[in-house]
């Protein structure tokens, strides 16, 4: 089932034992805590881990703005970046070095496709995720609500192992990584 971000932050609520909310303005300390930290508690937890779900690619537009020094050309990123997982040209998503600095992406390449992990919309979130930012906003909301640290601490360990099975869960959407380019395994062959 497809959840809002008020559907989300209400579930969070409950686990805490505080009242749920069907709006960010309805003018109540739960509606206020949670319209102040759900955005910044969804961005951290989707840039902590490439998630598959949440994963894009997209050609780069090069900056006319040119990079002080040590590489040679500057890219634009996409307004829905959250987080660079890779960068590549050529048909791939990787292999490329480089780095995001300033709001753009330095590389010596002349076009770049990046790699990287956008906002997706809360109804795309899967369950595991759902469960995770769940058990996170909880443990956020505790201390504004309850003032309750050792309560807040208790719920952080929560959430962690919900997060370690979101993850568990999402690494089995994707095909295992390889090495590739290993010069030991090059010698053998």
């Amino acid at each position: 089932m497809a959840l809002t971000d008020v559907a989300l932050c209400s579930r969070a609520l409950v686990r805490l034992g505080a009242t749920p909310i069907s709006s960010f303005t309805q003018g109540t300390a739960e509606s206020d805590v949670a319209s102040h930290l759900y955005a910044p508690v969804r961005d951290a937890l989707l840039s902590a881990y490439p998630w598959t779900f949440a994963m894009a690619q997209a050609p780069l537009t090069k900056s006319n703005i040119p990079p002080v020094a040590d590489y040679a050309s500057s890219f634009i990123l996409p307004l829905d970046y959250l987080r660079a997982v890779s960068a590549g040209n050529g048909g791939r998503g990787r292999g490329l070095h480089y780095r995001i600095t300033q709001g753009r992406l330095h590389t010596q390449a002349d076009a770049v496709t990046l790699t990287y992990i956008f906002r997706p919309s809360e109804l795309d979130f899967p369950p595991y995720f759902d469960m995770a930012l769940m058990a996170r906003l909880a443990a956020e909301f505790c201390i504004p609500l309850t003032e309750n640290t050792a309560r807040a601490d208790s719920l952080y360990r929560l959430a962690e192992g919900e997060l370690a099975r979101a993850r568990q869960i999402d690494s089995q959407q994707d095909s295992p990584g390889r090495i590739e380019n290993f010069t030991l395994i090059d010698i053998r062959q």
